[in-house]
């Protein structure tokens, strides 16, 4: 019997193969399902687009997508602060009592006449405040804050009670557990916009509409956070206590919501901070705060005044974004 050399021997190991006739078939249809997809939601289109914005940027070509972006940046600057109202549409206007720092100024508008081929002039008399415009705007943007705030509160008042029937440790019967657990899922599966468009056929326009529609939707949000971090609370210290005698609701408030309180508070901030940012958007279908105030203007191909908004907007975002910070470092 001749004993097999060691060439031989290396010539029969099975050496691993990266690239495989089956990997090469999974990548392909992994390539075509995305191709797919991707054109389905036009990334091959806007790929194109963008790169052609690109290059328009160096002088090479022309861009629709650049043209349209330098014509809003041309109308939206500068920005506008000041407001201009005709005196005669002011009630109760006194040219002797103005407000600080405005002014009245005199224009002249000429009409006109077709049938008489003949043009006429009309002065108007028009109030000038230099920041009035951007007052007012604030002024909104605080409504918005308002409304993010009572929806938020409203979301926890919902939440806390369908959270904990919502855990499986501490709901009372499985049926409650399985109903709290659909009931979140449904407020999560409802946006906002939809729910405040039938928030406005009952209220009306207004931010009712807008503050219930926010409170509906996070309630469900927060009470999924609520209850699985009731479920994922140490079971150490609840035998514990359970041991001695204390019931479900002892337990939960000596055991469990000492636990979990740090992780719903940081919960309750971000949801504050996102119905703010929702909560912009909702007037669009009337439910009040800023987003009316940015639709009409739209509207009205207003973009300076547009501009205007989306910048105090974005400095509130930031304001809050800090304030929730440094509460979150003082809480936790």
């Amino acid at each position: 019997m001749t004993t097999p050399t060691l060439e031989s021997t290396w010539s029969l190991w099975q050496l691993h193969r990266g690239v495989t006739p089956k990997k090469l078939f999974l990548s392909f249809v992994v390539f075509v399902l995305l191709s797919w997809s991707a054109h389905n939601t036009e990334m091959d289109r806007a790929f194109v687009e963008t790169s052609g914005a690109v290059l328009s940027i160096f002088g090479i070509g022309n861009s629709q997508v650049l043209d349209g972006a330098l014509r809003f940046g041309a109308q939206a600057l500068p920005l506008q602060f000041s407001q201009r109202t005709a005196t005669n549409r002011l009630e109760h206007f006194d040219p002797e009592k103005l407000p600080l720092f405005s002014y009245v100024e005199v224009a002249e508008d000429k009409y006109y006449d077709a049938l008489s081929d003949t043009w006429s002039v009309e002065t108007t008399e028009f109030l000038v405040e230099p920041v009035g415009y951007l007052g007012k705007v604030i002024r909104k943007m605080w409504e918005t804050i308002e409304m993010g705030f009572w929806g938020t509160v409203l979301s926890v008042l919902i939440s806390l009670p369908l959270g904990y029937m919502a855990s499986s440790n501490y709901s009372p019967q499985r049926l409650v557990y399985f109903i709290a657990r659909g009931w979140l899922s449904f407020h999560r599966a409802m946006p906002e916009l939809i729910i405040a468009l039938f928030l406005v056929l009952m209220y009306g326009f207004g931010p009712i509409a807008g503050v219930f529609a926010l409170a509906i939707h996070t309630s469900g949000v927060l009470g999924k956070f609520f209850a699985d971090e009731i479920e994922n609370a140490p079971t150490g210290p609840q035998m514990a206590l359970r041991a001695t005698g204390a019931n479900a609701l002892k337990v939960m408030r000596f055991s469990v919501v000492p636990h979990v309180l740090p992780a719903w508070i940081a919960f309750v901030q971000y949801i504050f901070e996102r119905n703010i940012r929702t909560a912009t958007v909702l007037g669009i279908v009337g439910a009040g705060g800023i987003g009316v105030e940015l639709k009409g203007r739209w509207d009205l191909f207003d973009y300076s005044h547009v501009a205007t908004i989306l910048m105090v907007i974005f400095l509130t975002v930031v304001a809050l974004e800090f304030i929730s910070q440094q509460l979150r470092k003082r809480a936790l």
